[in-house]
């Protein structure tokens, strides 16, 4: 453990802050925009799954009632 040499008490922890590069500003931007993409990309593939499935069922209702 070191110390204070002005003091001679135990010196105090030193918090290390991580400052960004310039090169990593992009990568969170990017990074956003690649998740809203696919974001989007799932959302489109489920809706077409539940429309083609909506008319499935509406066709299996239509066939029970009508017998």
């Amino acid at each position: 453990m070191s110390t204070d040499p002005r003091t001679g008490h135990p010196a105090a922890p030193t918090r290390v802050t991580r400052v960004p590069h310039a090169d990593e500003a992009g990568y969170s931007t990017a990074e956003l925009l690649g998740n809203a993409a696919l974001a989007i990309a799932a959302l489109v593939v489920i809706w077409a799954a539940i429309g083609n499935l909506g008319g499935e069922v509406i066709d299996w209702i239509q066939a029970q009632i009508v017998g």
